[in-house]
């Protein structure tokens, strides 16, 4: 459950744009600052140091920097489409996000603006004798840490927009959001009791826009619902699709509580949601898992014809789904101050179709695919029997359907119903289509 301020700061200090800024502003302010303390260090340093070389390394700084800074870009824009063509245009995301890249071309933007304000500083004679020689040893520290950021760097772009490196962060960032809602099962509401039916009176809350749910601050609406006396039933997550004029919320007036009063916490409820153009990984496992499943069928497509990438998604999909399974690993948390807005859980069924109906629809033709589908089922039926066997079950049964039309042979098709003989009540002999 996190604030909807907190949420907004941590989508800011993933831009580019904010980190370069910082940067190219601590450059400056770190050219500038030998100007402001240069009386502090003694003249008979600057008689002993060699400071006049920094205005030809500084010239260097500058003009090397912009140099690796234009080049960094132009390798950073490939890593982008290379992501989006070999795995999934929703993976690019991730990839620009990545702090590695976003650290590099900052320290580079940032030394550039730092040589280029101590060169025009020099060039007026601010400095004098004793402010060069502060400069000079900031500039060997900024050379430094250039070198380092360098050698960084250069290891980082033999992994950038590969598609190993690629899935690698999607699988992270669906096993992180799927904690998350382990540990906030309904992001720190109450789930919605039972059986439960719209009230008579409810009042509904309609969306104002079209677009994704991309995150939904909890504690707001409690807050806003104590003060108004009535209670919130909200009836989308983040990751739903919602269009102008559709239900969002429900409120339930506990006492006597004016029309006015409604109108108002139906404006707040609405700017609690945050309704953005696309879905994002943080509070979505369901996006996580559909994004995984999309890379594997890319890589079955002709056009691909990579078995082994979508043989590796699906047992990144194991681990994903073996978070949800294994909730014993955390404490699930409730916020007690939230007990008056209802939230819908994730259904287990959901989170098994986006990740596998996908990949079994278009790997049915390739017995490899299919023998690594049905293990994963296997394995993921004895992380959590209670929770998974079921579904597990239904998905293996619907490969064998599909695996008895697009294989040719009937070895193969014996070979899946002997494995799936431990999750279904079958033959292996069968040689009708397995209902």
């Amino acid at each position: 459950m996190i604030a909807r301020w907190r949420w907004m700061l941590t989508q800011l200090t993933k831009k580019l744009w904010l980190r370069a800024t910082l940067f190219s502003l601590l450059g400056v302010a770190t050219a500038l600052i030998s100007i402001l303390v240069k009386d502090s260090i003694p003249f008979s340093l600057s008689a002993r140091v060699g400071a006049d070389a920094v205005d030809k390394i500084l010239s260097i700084i500058a003009s090397s920097m912009l140099a690796v800074t234009t080049f960094s870009l132009s390798t950073m824009v490939t890593a982008y489409g290379a992501a989006s063509t070999g795995v999934t245009p929703r993976a690019t995301t991730l990839v620009m996000e990545d702090t590695t890249t976003q650290n590099a071309l900052a320290t580079f933007i940032g030394s550039f603006l730092f040589s280029l304000v101590g060169i025009i500083a020099l060039s007026t004679g601010a400095y004098g004798a004793q402010g060069r020689v502060l400069l000079f040893a900031v500039t060997i520290l900024v050379v430094i840490l250039i070198v380092y950021t360098l050698l960084r760097w250069i290891d980082h772009l033999s992994r950038l927009g590969r598609v190993g490196e690629t899935i690698d962060r999607v699988e992270k960032a669906t096993i992180d959001a799927i904690n998350h809602r382990v540990q906030w099962p309904c992001l720190g509401g109450r789930a919605f009791p039972q059986g439960w039916i719209l009230p008579h009176g409810a009042q509904a809350v309609a969306s104002v826009s079209t677009g994704y749910v991309q995150h939904i601050d909890v504690n707001a609406l409690s807050e806003t619902a104590k003060a108004e006396g009535m209670q919130v039933f909200l009836d989308v997550l983040p990751g739903s699709f919602v269009h102008l004029g559709m239900p969002l919320a429900y409120l339930v007036r506990l006492n006597s509580v004016s029309s006015e009063a409604c109108d108002a916490l139906s404006e707040k409820t609405r700017a609690a949601l945050t309704i953005g153009v696309r879905r994002t990984f943080e509070h979505d496992p369901r996006f996580g898992l559909s994004v995984l499943s999309e890379i594997a069928s890319r890589a079955l497509s002709p056009a691909v014809n990579d078995p082994g990438t979508a043989i590796d998604v699906i047992g990144r999909g194991v681990r994903s789904l073996t978070a949800w399974g294994m909730p014993e690993f955390f404490d699930t948390k409730h916020a007690n101050s939230c007990d008056q807005v209802f939230l819908h859980g994730l259904n287990v069924d959901d989170l098994f179709d986006d990740f596998f109906a996908p990949i079994a629809r278009d790997g049915a033709a390739l017995i490899e695919v299919d023998l690594r589908f049905l293990k994963a089922l296997i394995s993921l039926a004895q992380v959590n029997p209670g929770l998974f066997r079921a579904v597990c079950a239904r998905h293996a049964d619907v490969l064998l359907r599909r695996a008895e039309s697009a294989l040719t042979m009937n070895e193969e098709k014996q070979q899946l119903r002997a494995l799936a003989s431990t999750l279904l009540p079958i033959s292996p002999q069968l040689p009708a289509t397995v209902r």
